[in-house]
C-alpha cells in the first residue's frame, strides 16, 4: 500500500490543454473516485498515474517515489479496465496468474496467489473455465483477481462496471467496496456515474474540463456543493437551480425569478439588492405547504419507494414558468394538471453567484 501524491499535473496534446494543473493527495489505503462528465479528463488522469499517458508537466509520486519517467510495469500498480482484457484461450486460473508467470515466479507461489484471490472473489468453481463460459460479472471478478495476485501498492479502476446490466452493477459496487475494506489497498476509481461515486468513495474528486471542481467526502459534496456545477452533477434527480435577482420587499429579502416568483432568501452576507444569484434546492427538500409557491404538475414518475414529480411554477400571468422537480416518499393521489404548493425545508436552500457559479456563504 502507498500514498499517491499528484502535484500540479498537466497534459497537453500539441496546443490543446486537457489537464490543467491538477493536485491531489491520496493517503495510504483511501478509496478515491474521479467523477465527471465525458471529456472532463478523469480517464486521462488515471492513465497518467498508470504510466499509459505521458506527463506534460507536474509530478506523480507513489509510495514516496517519483514515477514520472517509470514505465507502467515498474510503478507497482494494477489496473482493471472497462473491457476486462482477458485472454480468451486461457483458463480463469491462467488469466489470473499470467502476469506472475511472465515475472518467472515459481509455479507453486503463482498457484497459491491465484487460489487466495479466487477465494476472496468467489471464483474457486470457475478456475478451469474459459472467459466465454463466464457471465459479465464473473469476467469482471477475474479481471480484479488478476490485479489482486500482483499485490500492488495501488489499484486503478477505469469505469469497470460500464458493460454490466443495472442489477449486476449494484452487486459489483458492493463487491468492489468489500474488496477494498478487506485488502485496504489505495484505490483510484474512475466513473461518470455519480451514484457509483457516492456509494463507493471515501473521497470524491469532481472534475470539469480538466480542472478539479470540488474534492470531499460524498455527503459533504452533496450537502454543501462548492459551485453550481457540483450542485447540478451530484444528486439524482439533480438539484433544482433557479436563476433570480435579490430584492428587498417590506423588510424581507427575496429572490425574484424570471417567472415572477418571490422565493425567501436565506440570511447570508453580501445579498445586496439587485445581485444576480442562483437559488438551489434539492427535490427531496421540497415539501407541501399551503403557504408555499404554487406549481402545476406536469409529469408524475412513481419509482416504488419514491415518487418524482415534475412541476411548473410561475406567478399569475407569467407563462409556463420555472420547471421544478420534487421527490416524495409519501403516497399522494396526484394527477397531471393539479396545482400544489411547495416550500423548501428550513435551512435546506443553497445560493450561488450567477456570475462565477460559486457558493455564497
Amino acid at each position: 500500500m502507498a500514498e499517491v501524491v499528484i502535484s500540479d499535473l498537466r497534459k497537453s496534446y500539441g496546443g490543446l490543454d486537457v489537464i490543467h494543473g491538477v493536485s491531489i493527495d491520496i493517503p495510504d489505503g483511501e478509496f478515491v473516485v474521479l467523477v465527471g462528465p465525458s471529456g472532463c479528463g478523469k480517464s486521462t488522469l488515471l492513465r497518467m498515474i498508470a504510466g499509459l499517458e505521458g506527463i506534460s508537466a507536474g509530478q506523480i509520486a507513489i509510495g514516496g517515489r517519483l514515477v514520472n519517467n517509470l514505465p507502467p510495469a515498474e510503478r507497482n500498480i494494477a489496473m482493471v479496465f472497462q473491457n476486462y482484457a482477458l485472454y480468451p484461450h486461457k483458463t480463469v486460473a491462467a488469466n489470473m496468474g499470467f502476469a506472475l508467470k511472465m515475472q518467472r515466479m515459481p509455479k507453486a507461489e503463482i498457484e497459491a496467489k491465484v487460489a487466495r484471490a479466487a477465494e476472496i472473489l468467489g471464483l474457486q468453481p470457475y478456475l478451469a473455465r474459459y472467459p466465454r463460459e463466464l457471465s459479465g460479472g464473473q469476467r469482471q471478478r477475474v479481471a480484479m483477481g488478476r490485479a489482486i495476485v500482483r499485490d500492488p501498492q495501488v489499484f486503478l479502476f477505469d469505469e469497470p462496471l460500464s458493460n454490466l446490466d443495472a442489477k449486476l452493477r449494484v452487486q459489483m459496487r458492493t463487491e468492489i467496496r468489500e474488496l477494498h475494506q478487506r485488502l485496504k489497498v489505495t484505490t483510484v476509481y474512475v466513473t461518470h456515474d455519480q451514484i457509483e461515486a457516492m456509494t463507493m468513495a471515501d473521497r470524491i474528486v469532481v472534475m470539469r474540463d480538466g480542472h478539479i471542481a470540488q474534492t470531499g467526502a460524498p455527503l459533504a459534496l452533496y450537502d454543501r456543493p462548492a459551485n453550481v456545477f457540483v450542485a447540478g452533477f451530484i444528486g439524482s434527480p439533480a438539484m433544482n437551480l433557479i436563476p433570480g435577482v435579490v430584492r428587498d420587499r417590506d423588510g424581507h429579502r427575496r429572490i425574484e425569478t424570471a417567472g415572477g416568483l418571490m422565493l425567501a432568501a436565506p440570511d447570508l452576507a453580501g445579498l445586496n439588492e439587485g445581485r444576480r444569484v442562483i437559488f438551489g434546492v434539492r427535490p427531496e427538500d421540497l415539501e407541501l405547504d399551503v403557504a408555499g409557491i404554487g406549481a402545476t404538475i406536469s409529469v408524475i414518475e412513481p419509482t416504488g419507494a419514491e415518487t418524482h414529480v415534475v412541476l411548473r411554477a410561475a406567478a399569475a400571468g407569467q407563462g409556463q414558468g420555472q420547471e421544478i422537480t420534487a421527490v416524495f416518499r409519501e403516497r399522494h393521489d396526484f394527477r397531471p394538471g393539479d396545482m400544489v404548493h411547495l416550500r423548501p425545508r428550513p435551512g435546506m436552500v443553497h445560493l450561488f453567484d450567477a456570475e462565477d457559479g460559486e457558493r455564497i456563504g
